[in-house]
């Protein structure tokens, strides 16, 4: 499975686990989507509306004309629908500074009328506001508005009669429940950004993954083709004069076709990852059949030493490293083959200043587009190996493209100088 693959199946389980989990309750920092999610939060809500037992009593007894209590319980059903409505749907939602201000000071100015009007019963309607701010204004505000309605409500408390006995005991729920659902705001907004971090690491590993198969589709696909190509002109040249010779080229096609299905069946799993060694044999065989020289005696490929160990610097290289220069090797003679008009070309493969660089030189005219798809897609890969790529015109003329990886430790010098860097 591919690293995309496995990191998008990762966020999809913990979304799935989520929603599972989630399922009979109200997700912080969401509005409810059903019936039961919508009553859930209500009753949640709703705990918190016995300190309007003291109103409901005040309006049920004989404190009042007939008119008062009417007016009161208009008022009371009035203050309770707007403070809903701007709790119980834009807690985690943001709002317009204008209406948010305007909602609370209609909030204030009822407190303020019925606690003035009816008495101290209705100071705890002074709490309901500190909540309110609390819960729809940034930190910065509300730690300046509460403390302030809180005084409004202790400098009224301590004018009306009646109201000595408990203002303490509507002082501290007014200071703390405002400045809990201060907490309350920023977790509901905090859940919210994370999962929409997680949407967006999902979205983007799905992203990264098209985009390898991308990459792995035009590497494997250009370079196929082109041989193929190549070889079914040079075939149809052979056939009338040498019927033997054509159907040898026919059988190599047969193979690069075969050979092709399954890298393209391996990229599209994500399990393929070539070799310098593999790449180094398929550069041969390309150059050959389109008629250009090729100079590889400057590769070292791996050279087993006396005790069995690997001593060729390939062994210093990570197999992402590796990957990234034989891909490197196979768009660089795919290009030289199919775009340069080159008739020799030169590779070599080089220790220095602790990396490996591989260097592909033609003679040609470079290819037709020097900021291509393959080149593109090339650079990435070496991105990923921590590695860079450099293009340019050759010593001589031609084009010359140099793909370094850095190697996993410094190795021991060598004797004798290092093989030149795409010397002509």
């Amino acid at each position: 499975m591919a690293v995309g693959d496995r990191v998008r199946g990762v966020w999809q389980a913990a979304l799935k686990a989520d929603d599972d989990l989630d399922t009979d309750n109200v997700r912080i920092g969401e509005p409810p989507e059903t019936r039961r999610h919508q009553f859930l939060k209500l009753m949640w809500i709703g705990i918190w509306f016995s300190y309007l037992a003291a109103p409901f009593e005040d309006i049920l007894g004989d404190h009042h004309t007939v008119l008062a209590d009417v007016l009161g319980g208009l008022g009371l059903v009035l203050f309770v629908g707007v403070y809903l409505a701007l709790v119980f749907r834009h807690t985690s939602r943001a709002l317009e500074r204008q209406r948010v201000f305007a909602v609370l000071g209609a909030l204030l100015a009822m407190a303020l009328m019925l606690s003035l009007t009816l008495g101290a019963a209705w100071l705890v309607l002074f709490v309901y506001v500190c909540v309110a701010i609390g819960a729809v204004l940034p930190m910065r505000l509300a730690r300046i508005l509460i403390p302030v309605v809180s005084g409004i409500l202790l400098f009224i408390g301590v004018h009306t009669p009646g109201a000595a006995d408990f203002l303490w005991a509507l002082m501290i729920p007014s200071m703390l429940g405002g400045f809990a659902m201060v907490g309350v705001r920023q977790m509901a907004r905090t859940t919210r950004a994370l999962r929409e971090a997680r949407a967006t690491v999902a979205h983007l590993a799905a992203n990264e993954e098209r985009l390898r198969l991308a990459r792995d589709l035009h590497d494997l696909l250009g370079h196929s083709l082109s041989l193929i190509t190549l070889k079914s002109e040079l075939a149809g040249r052979m056939l009338p004069g040498s019927p033997e010779a054509a159907a040898q080229q026919i059988a190599d096609i047969e193979q690069v076709s075969r050979q092709a299905l399954v890298d393209v069946r391996e990229a599209v799993s994500g399990f393929r990852r070539p070799t310098l060694d593999a790449e180094i044999a398929g550069a041969r065989t390309a150059l050959a059949a389109a008629g250009v020289t090729a100079d590889l005696d400057r590769v070292a490929v791996r050279d087993p030493g006396p005790d069995g160990a690997d001593e060729s610097p390939l062994a210093d290289l990570t197999p992402d490293a590796e990957g990234a220069l034989a891909w490197a090797l196979r768009e660089a003679v795919t290009n030289v083959v199919r775009h340069s008009g080159a008739r020799r070309c030169e590779v070599s493969l080089a220790e220095e200043g602790g990396e490996l660089r591989l260097t592909v030189t033609d003679d040609g005219h470079g290819p037709a587009r020097p900021h291509g798809n393959g080149l593109t897609g090339l650079t990435e890969r070496l991105a990923l190996a921590d590695g860079r790529l450099e293009t340019g015109p050759g010593p001589r003329g031609g084009f010359r493209l140099r793909a370094c990886v850095p190697l996993v430790c410094r190795r021991a010098p060598q004797d004798g100088p290092a093989a030149p860097l795409g010397a002509s």
